[in-house]
């Protein structure tokens, strides 16, 4: 799945705002809106942001 598709359903489901998601993800509050205007992260961060998203959907069920 798409990075920012998969992000956005996390918010969805989680409440969480794009920027409280931004900053404790990757420490970047406009993160999430950089990613919906064309910005492409770095490979590490994608991994990172994955790996996170993976603990955290594991722990909601």
């Amino acid at each position: 799945m798409h990075l920012l598709t998969r992000i956005q359903h996390y918010l969805r489901r989680s409440g969480t705002s794009a920027s409280t998601f931004g900053r404790r993800v990757v420490g970047d509050p406009r993160f999430v809106h950089d990613l919906r205007n064309g910005r492409e992260p770095r490979i590490k961060t994608e991994r990172r942001i994955h790996a996170w998203l993976d603990r955290h959907e594991e722990m909601r069920g």
